[in-house]
C-alpha cells in the first residue's frame, strides 16, 4: 500500500469539493488530496438543474451566490464559454399566499441590492412569449441571473486544481476513514493518506461518513427529479422560469432543449438505494403544466428523465466549517438543492477559514450563519424542506 501525507484531504469530488480544492490551490495550501469512489460530478452535481439566481431568502445566500457567479463567469470565459450563460430568471404565481410572499420578497431583495423587477401579465408575456398568462398571475424578474452546466463547471474546478498540483484519487471504493493518532487517515484501494485536516464534501453520503466517525450532523438526503425535453422549435437562450403555484421550473439546455423539474419528494432516502429513474407521475405533471401554462412547449419531446439525491438541513442552510468536537474535521454539505449556486462562494470562504482557522476571526465570521456549531444536542430526524423558496415560512413553495 502506498502511503502519503497531505495537509488537507477532501472526501467528495462534486462541485463543492472540487471548488474547495481549487481555492486551496489558489491560496498555496498543500499537499491537497481529493478522494471520490466515482468520478468528479458523478453524484448530485451531474444531476443538478444549474439555475443560479439571486432570488433567495437571506442576505448571506445572496452574497455567496453573487461570489459564485463571479467565479463561474471568469472560469467559463477562460475554459468553456458555454458553461455559464446569463439569461435572467422569471417566477410567477396566482395563489394569494404566494403573491403576499412575492411582495415582501421584492422589497427585501432590493434592500440586498438584487435588481429584481415586478411583472404583470403583460410583462410575463413579454419575457415568456410561449406562455399563457390570461389568468393574470404576477411575477418577478431578475435579468442578471444565469445558468451553469454543473458537471462542466465541476470539471473546470477539478482540472484547474489538478494543474496546480492537487491530487485526485478516484474510482476506488473507500476502505477506511478514521481519526488515527493526530491525523485523519483515508484508505482507498492501494492508497493510504494521512492529513491533519479532513473535509467532508460528499453530498448525500456525508451523513453516513460523519456518523461513522462519531460526529453526526443533522442531514437528510432526499430525492428530486428532472427531465430534458425538446420543444419544436426550441429557442437557444431564454429566461429560466418557475411556476410557484405548481412548483415546476425550466431552464435552457444545449441544442434548443429544456431542462425541467421539480419532482421533489419530501422524505429521506438512502443514496445507495434510491430509484434513479423518474416517476411516471412526475413526467405527467410536467406535461400538464406545459400544456396549461407553457402551451408553446406543449408538444415537447421527452428526451430523458431521472432522479438524484440532494441533502437537506433543518433550517435549509448548509453546514460549512469545523465539525464540533472533531479536531481537524470540517464539512461543506447540506445545500438543500442549491449546491451549484453556492459552491464557488462557499468553498472560497471555507478555504479562507482553513488557512486561518480562528473561530473568532474574519474568515469564520463570513461563514457565521452556516457554521455547524449552530446545531447542539442530539441529532434528530427531520423532514426535508427544499424548494425555490423566497421566505422561511412553513410552505416550501415560497
Amino acid at each position: 500500500m502506498t502511503a502519503s501525507r497531505a495537509e488537507v484531504v477532501i472526501l467528495g469530488a462534486g462541485i463543492a469539493g472540487c471548488a474547495l480544492a481549487y481555492h486551496l490551490s489558489e491560496l498555496k495550501v498543500g499537499p491537497v488530496v481529493v478522494y471520490d469512489p466515482q468520478t468528479p460530478g458523478a453524484g448530485a452535481t451531474g444531476r443538478a438543474a444549474g439555475i443560479v439566481t439571486e432570488q433567495l431568502w437571506n442576505r448571506w445566500d445572496v452574497e455567496v451566490t453573487r461570489e459564485s457567479m463571479r467565479q463561474y463567469a471568469a472560469l467559463s470565459a477562460r475554459w468553456d464559454p458555454s458553461a455559464y450563460t446569463v439569461n435572467g430568471f422569471v417566477r410567477w404565481a396566482r395563489d394569494p399566499a404566494a403573491l403576499s410572499v412575492l411582495d415582501r420578497a421584492v422589497a427585501r431583495l432590493r434592500e440586498w441590492g438584487v435588481a429584481v423587477q415586478e411583472l404583470d401579465a403583460g410583462g410575463l408575456t413579454a419575457r415568456v412569449p410561449w406562455g399563457d398568462f390570461d389568468d393574470r398571475p404576477r411575477g418577478i424578474w431578475s435579468p442578471g441571473d444565469a445558468v451553469v452546466t454543473p458537471s462542466t463547471m465541476g470539471e473546470i474546478f477539478a482540472e484547474s486544481a489538478r494543474q496546480a498540483g492537487v491530487e485526485f484519487v478516484l474510482g476506488t471504493p473507500l476502505g477506511r476513514f478514521a481519526r488515527s493518532d493526530s491525523a485523519w487517515e483515508l484508505e482507498a484501494g492501494n492508497r493510504n493518506v494521512r492529513a491533519s485536516t479532513a473535509v467532508i464534501a460528499a453530498g448525500a453520503w456525508s451523513k453516513a461518513l460523519l456518523r461513522a466517525v462519531g460526529h453526526p450532523l443533522p442531514l437528510s438526503p432526499y430525492r428530486t427529479q428532472a427531465a430534458v425535453l425538446r420543444p419544436r422549435p426550441g429557442p437557444e437562450v431564454f429566461p429560466s422560469v418557475h411556476d410557484i403555484d405548481v412548483d415546476v421550473y425550466a431552464r435552457p439546455e444545449a441544442r434548443g432543449r429544456v431542462l425541467a423539474g421539480d419532482g421533489t419528494r419530501l422524505v429521506e432516502v438512502d443514496p445507495e438505494r434510491f430509484n434513479p429513474g423518474a416517476d411516471d407521475s412526475f413526467v405527467a405533471h410536467l406535461a400538464e403544466t406545459f400544456e396549461r401554462r407553457l402551451p408553446g412547449w406543449a408538444d415537447a419531446e421527452l428526451v430523458r428523465a431521472w432522479a438524484g439525491v440532494c441533502t437537506s438541513t433543518p433550517d435549509r442552510r448548509p453546514v460549512v466549517g469545523p465539525v464540533p468536537g472533531a479536531d481537524g474535521l470540517y464539512a461543506i454539505v447540506g445545500f438543500n438543492g442549491f449546491g451549484v449556486m453556492r459552491a464557488g462562494g462557499t468553498a472560497r470562504r471555507l478555504a479562507d477559514l482553513l488557512v486561518a482557522p480562528d473561530p473568532s476571526g474574519r474568515a469564520a465570521e463570513r461563514l457565521g450563519p452556516v457554521l455547524p456549531s449552530r446545531f447542539s444536542g442530539p441529532v434528530r430526524d427531520f423532514a426535508p424542506r427544499p424548494g425555490f423558496t423566497l421566505d422561511d415560512g412553513d410552505d416550501p413553495r415560497f
